[in-house]
């Protein structure tokens, strides 16, 4: 149990410098959104058109990015919506029962469904080289390339909180969460 959970603790720490990554990524989509807020004004206040739909668009393609590569780091501290009616109510014991049978039995195969199905999706995209149907707009594949990458990402921490589940199910961990509650530490 302990190699499978030192391989666990290094999808964790993989997915904690993700999760940093795409706080910062939050901070220059806000500067973008004020740039093109500003500037929207400014122009039309001198009449220049310093705005763009690139602008927008990258505006977007952050938020898609922050909420894609941040779904594993929000798996791992725990943080994803889910019914609590009944699990708030569950033993440890219990918990890691329900998350490593819903990680084994759903997240894994849903994720691997997910890379099967996107994958000639983003070879078209690459392909053809596709882009924003907007004037001034952005390539699309790079943008549609960070799905697989999410996935991969999120079934990596899927496996994780497996692993996790299973070491307090044999008493080799009290929680799958608490450590990772521990670790949070101010960026």
């Amino acid at each position: 149990m302990k190699g499978l959970l030192a391989i666990a603790r290094a999808i964790d720490t993989l997915n904690e410098w993700v999760g940093r990554i795409v706080y910062w990524l939050g901070l220059l989509m806000i500067a973008l959104g004020v740039y093109n807020a500003v500037v929207r004004y400014v122009g039309a206040w001198i009449g220049e058109n310093f705005s763009s739909n690139a602008y927008l668009e990258g505006q977007w393609y952050l938020f898609g990015i922050m909420f894609m590569l941040g779904a594993a780091y929000t798996l791992r501290h725990d943080g994803h919506v889910r019914v609590d009616v009944l699990y708030a109510t569950l033993s440890p014991r219990a918990k890691a029962w329900v998350n490593l049978l819903g990680s084994i039995a759903l997240l894994i195969p849903f994720c691997a469904l997910a890379l099967y199905l996107c994958y000639d999706w983003i070879k078209f995209s690459w392909a053809i080289h596709e882009t924003s149907s907007n004037p001034g707009g952005l390539p699309r594949y790079p943008i549609k390339t960070v799905v697989p990458v999410a996935l991969v990402l999120l079934m990596l921490q899927g496996i994780s909180l497996a692993i996790h589940s299973a070491a307090v199910l044999t008493g080799d961990e009290t929680s799958p969460t608490e450590e990772a509650d521990e670790e949070i530490k101010p960026l």
